[in-house]
């Protein structure tokens, strides 16, 4: 599984404030953490910070890049700045994300096409997320048949089942595996999945350990990478065991660290 460091995000304070004073200093900071911990994307995600997403995007990008090479993922619902941010990119990008309604697909598979860039795709619609694995996967579907129309490679789409929180949505959670599995045999090449990780557990009072047990759980359901807090190195030594235990990577004494060094 991928670990995308979700911690540039204008949601917490540091990030928020850094957008706002145009100081790279924290976004760098995290940077080279997520990086040091095994992160094979970076999200950015300018948040509630500023009015102006276009150019707190492109800033993001490029204070990012100047310290890590790795590729990025642009996470917005404003998707002038998404496509302002991938002009910028030094690397294909990840754009994250877009849900089965058919103006919305147009706009991003059309922009993924022409940055060569990877799609997370959420399963639901205008109307919202459905409970159940069937009506989840009929949206996976859509995703799948608009991203093949447009001409982009079915193995730069990601499908995001959705994660609720636990507490107050317990009876999602086996429906999210159920639609993890099923989703590997839309397409051939079936496309791949992704979660927010950090949703399963919001509200909660042991977040850290349900996002891990949560990611290891997935993990043998399907699942090819998560939004996740990649400083959490409980989580990445059980993502990293997770791999191993699926033969995914070849077993030696120190897999935890040639896990965290396979990005740097």
């Amino acid at each position: 599984m991928i670990i995308i460091g979700e911690r540039i995000n204008g949601m917490f304070r540091d990030i928020a404030q850094a957008i706002r004073e145009q100081n790279p200093a924290a976004v760098q900071e995290w940077a080279k953490k997520q990086e040091a911990m095994g992160a094979g994307y970076l999200d950015l995600n300018v948040g509630p910070a500023v009015s102006d997403r276009v150019t707190a995007m492109k800033w993001l990008v490029e204070v990012t890049q100047e310290v890590s090479e790795l590729p990025l993922c642009l996470d917005s619902t404003d998707y002038d700045a998404i496509e302002a941010g991938l002009e910028l990119c030094n690397k294909p990008a990840m754009i994250n994300s877009v849900p089965a309604v058919q103006e919305k697909m147009d706009r991003i598979f059309t922009m993924a096409k022409k940055f060569d860039s990877e799609v997370i795709g959420l399963a639901m619609s205008a109307e919202g997320i459905p409970k159940d694995a069937e009506s989840r996967v009929a949206l996976a579907m859509e995703l799948v048949a608009n991203c093949d129309a447009y001409g982009v490679p079915l193995d730069k789409l990601y499908i995001d089942p959705l994660v609720l929180p636990c507490n107050v949505g317990q009876d999602h959670g086996p429906e999210v595996f159920e639609t993890l599995r099923q989703i590997k045999l839309l397409s051939d090449p079936p496309p791949k999945t992704t979660v927010g990780l950090s949703n399963i557990s919001q509200g909660t009072g042991n977040r850290e350990l349900i996002n891990r047990i949560f990611a290891v759980m997935a993990m043998a359901c399907g699942l090819d990478s998560a939004i996740a807090d990649a400083c959490d190195e409980e989580l990445v030594e059980a993502v990293a065991t997770g791999r191993i235990l699926l033969n995914m990577d070849i077993y030696c004494d120190s897999y935890v660290d040639v896990f965290k060094s396979q990005n740097l």
